[in-house]
């Protein structure tokens, strides 16, 4: 199997042919999306802020209304996948989702279903992004879940590739600058390092908050505020964060070209070197 399409399987309890289907096709998981996941980087054979990932793991089942998996079942899932794939460079996701269900959105019948799996992973790079046509609602029941629920985001990153982009951002309803499909974002202004809220419905990424830790600790200024999409368009320096990118600059907004801002590449600096040394932050 060629490197990229490499995959490393868990389900039920042990390691699993990747060839072979495991998850039944009435599961509400598949029918309906109902279920959660989780996506973080292994290094060096380690998973990256495993613990912070099972809270919102957790947080996420229990806002979507589902039992929340068996921690150390998760975890003992995780160190087999990661003893299985080596020391390269990858993506772990951890799946859960309601179990067996109606082809309906009633509830399911469960019991869940875990599933547990490692991909190669690219090195991060700068990237260019694109405001879409469509909007976070911040009001929403699975607002700040990172749900299966995923095909808004296909939607959306299929159009920002299709107009030169590499990620997509989205606007919450009030018009104000929200998240990508897969990342925070942060701008710099005057020397400080703003991002959204949570109240603008942008998902809790746990590299958001371990950046945000970390700079304040290296000395500089980030603040949590609310900001109109317009801000966004005015922005010298953008950068956005994430599980599997780390922090990245954008390099260009809507086609307009920008250049990396000294608190993106001094706060990458500072997350690349601890990330390393502290893999469970």
């Amino acid at each position: 199997m060629p490197p990229q399409n490499r995959l490393i399987l868990w389900f039920d309890g042990a390691l699993r042919d990747p060839a072979v289907p495991v998850v039944r096709a009435t599961d509400h998981g598949l029918t309906v999306g109902d279920g959660v996941f989780e996506a973080c980087e292994l290094l060096d054979g380690r998973p990256f802020a495993l613990t912070r990932h099972l809270d919102r793991l957790e947080r996420s089942a229990v806002g979507l209304g589902l039992p929340a998996p068996d921690r150390d079942e998760v975890r003992a899932a995780v160190d087999a996948v990661a003893a299985a794939w080596g020391d390269e460079l990858a993506r772990i996701r951890i799946l859960w989702t309601a179990g067996e269900g109606p082809l309906g959105t009633d509830s399911a019948w469960g019991p869940g279903t875990l599933v547990v799996a490692a991909t190669a992973v690219g090195a991060p790079r700068a990237v260019r992004v694109a405001v879409v046509p469509w909007v976070r609602n911040e009001r929403s029941a699975i607002a700040g879940l990172k749900t299966t629920s995923y095909a808004e985001n296909v939607r959306a990153l299929a159009w920002a590739k299709a107009h030169g982009a590499d990620e997509a951002i989205f606007a919450n309803t009030r018009g104000e600058l929200c998240e990508g499909t897969g990342t925070n974002i942060f701008l710099e202004h005057d020397g400080v390092l703003l991002t959204p809220p949570l109240a603008s419905g942008c998902l809790a990424g746990v590299t958001r908050a371990v950046v945000i830790e970390w700079a304040r600790e290296d000395g500089i200024e980030v603040r949590e505020d609310a900001l109109d999409l317009s801000e966004l368009d005015r922005a010298e320096h953008v950068a956005l964060t994430s599980s599997t990118k780390g922090v990245v600059p954008v390099v260009a907004a809507d086609g307009r070209p920008m250049e990396p801002g000294p608190l993106t590449e001094r706060v990458a600096g500072v997350y690349a070197r601890r990330h390393v040394l502290e893999p469970d932050p």
